[in-house]
């Protein structure tokens, strides 16, 4: 069995419902992953399969969502191996765990994006690391211009964890 870690870019439902974590696990079950859990409310999910490519977990878990939930969210899938490289690859360790975050890219970003975020920039400090957008936001990251520049329609299909949720991802793999 391999672990995989899904996140999910919305769990809000519209209409001010949002999806309960007990129905995301409970729609991973009926998918046949095991050992299903999640971390806190926000659509975190890790579970065991068997092999299988994250693009197809991806494909899975966001046709399952629609079906069951009535509203398309774009999903990230990683395995286990590579959340715990992408959360070793944090390059700003001393940074408060909240005030540091990714954007977990579908796609790998290029570094040329730095180029687009440096205008949208302010004491930020911007980092490409495997394709994932690390950011050190240096104090409140909804307080940041910067996110206005960190939207799918600009950067792909992605989306933002902060440092503390990243390690506390990595822990539950072990």
């Amino acid at each position: 069995m391999i672990t995989y870690v899904a996140l999910l870019h919305s769990i809000v439902l519209g209409s001010g419902k949002r999806v309960i974590m007990a129905d995301l696990r409970a729609m991973a079950e009926d998918l046949g992953y095991r050992n299903c859990r999640t971390l806190v409310s926000t659509g975190n999910l890790v579970f065991e399969t068997g092999r299988s490519s994250t693009g197809n977990v991806e494909q899975r878990l966001e046709a399952a969502f629609e079906k069951r939930f009535g509203k398309h969210v774009d999903i990230i899938a990683r395995t286990g191996a590579d959340w715990l490289k992408l959360a070793a690859g944090n390059p700003f360790p001393s940074g408060e765990g909240s005030e540091v975050g990714v954007r977990v890219m579908r796609k790998p970003l290029d570094e040329s994006v730095l180029d687009l975020l440096e205008r949208h920039r302010g004491e930020e400090v911007i980092s490409i690391v495997d394709g994932d957008l690390w950011v050190d936001f240096g104090g409140k990251a909804s307080e940041t211009r910067l996110l206005s520049a960190m939207t799918t329609k600009k950067l792909g299909i992605g989306t933002i964890r902060n440092a503390n949720t990243v390690g506390r991802l990595a822990e539950m793999i072990g």
